[in-house]
């Protein structure tokens, strides 16, 4: 009991930090988020739930909800499958192995604002990278972020390509803690590579996937900085993520209480994707 005790009272410091920087701001968006208001002025309009109703009947609201999704779950697969088959093939005892380790993860630690800007000088119509190299063979200059269904597929692509080596790291540290005996008894058997992966390597990984799949996936839904430097929510607003149009209704649109409430639905959103899918895998770990 006295263990007990201890234990909680060294976790109180991390629950009041928890309180003071997640629960409290959550609070006060949800009470702004009943007020018209428009984010500078000392007046305020009481609405209700207004707010709230006016975003069923938002299109913008729907194109950004769309977009958020296919930045979740496109650099979600992505990044999954591409840092698995980079763990798999890293895992591996070969010369260089350590050095491709650092090359695959280096992007990580470049902001993803500057990637962004980065990748835009590639994909940008004038004098662009990409143009640049179509034009040695005589191609007409491309517009890669014509449209907005295109520029979203940029930036997740880009994305996932950033932060592949995030679950590159997660899969080998899952690969690594296997014990060797399970695949030995397994050849022993007469099992081969293909089977061995899939009922045997796989099953032991559910907690790096589970890892792996929950944060990737948490950071596509709440896609911000790319969006900004890579397109700026456009053309005509058609890459814009839940996060990037709470910005624009707050600053540009001064509409602080419609965007407060916008940002509680948008952490509604990611409870109820993330919570399902993090209980669906985690009841599939199994112990070994």
């Amino acid at each position: 009991m006295k263990k007990e005790r201890k234990y909680m009272m060294m976790a109180i410091p991390a629950m009041l930090l928890l309180v003071l920087f997640i629960v409290l701001p959550l609070l006060n968006a949800f009470r702004l988020s009943m007020f018209k208001w428009n984010g500078y002025s000392q007046k305020m309009s009481f609405l209700g739930l207004d707010n709230y109703f006016s975003i069923f009947t938002d299109k913008l609201f729907y194109q950004s909800l769309g977009n958020t999704l296919i930045y979740g779950f496109g650099s979600t697969i992505l990044q999954n499958l591409f840092g698995l088959a980079l763990a798999l093939f890293l895992n591996m005892k070969f010369s260089g192995r350590n050095l491709l380790r650092v090359a695959v993860y280096l992007p990580i630690m470049v902001a993803q604002f500057i990637m962004g800007q980065i990748m835009y000088y590639f994909v940008q119509f004038q004098g662009g990278v990409f143009n640049e190299i179509l034009s040695i063979f005589s191609h007409e200059p491309i517009y890669w972020m014509e449209t907005g269904i295109r520029a979203v597929i940029l930036i997740t692509l880009v994305n996932s390509w950033q932060y592949v080596g995030l679950c590159m790291v997660v899969y080998l540290a899952g690969l690594q803690n296997i014990p060797d005996m399970y695949r030995e008894a397994a050849r022993l058997d007469g099992v081969n590579r293909v089977q061995e992966f899939f009922n045997i390597t796989i099953p032991l990984l559910v907690p790096s996937i589970t890892t792996a799949v929950v944060i990737n996936l948490i950071n596509g839904l709440k896609m911000y900085d790319m969006i900004v430097s890579m397109s700026s929510g456009g053309p005509n607003r058609g890459s814009l993520s839940l996060s990037y149009y709470i910005q624009l209704l707050y600053f540009n649109d001064e509409r602080a209480g419609y965007a407060a409430a916008l940002g509680v639905i948008s952490i509604v959103i990611i409870m109820l994707i993330t919570l399902p899918i993090n209980r669906f895998l985690s009841k599939r770990e199994v112990e070994y």
